[in-house]
């Protein structure tokens, strides 16, 4: 759960912990995800680049790529 995984990773749990279960960000994130699955993206991470989207954990030579072929248009 997203508690163990910020404790997994080094947060402060009390902060953390406090600020899931205040729900002060529920309706943001719910947004997001709304406009990511209103986007296609199903997973992390995706890039959009102009448009072009790249999903998964591409090198980085293929986004540089990807860049310098949307600022030649």
């Amino acid at each position: 759960n997203e508690k163990q995984w910020a404790k997994d990773l080094g947060l402060d749990s009390a902060k953390f912990d406090n600020c899931l279960d205040s729900g002060k960000y529920a309706e943001e994130v719910k947004k997001d995800a709304a406009d990511g699955a209103k986007a296609g993206v199903s997973g992390t991470p995706t890039f959009f680049i102009n448009g072009r989207k790249i999903v998964g954990a591409v090198p980085f030579q293929q986004l540089q790529t990807v860049i310098e072929q949307e600022l030649a248009k």
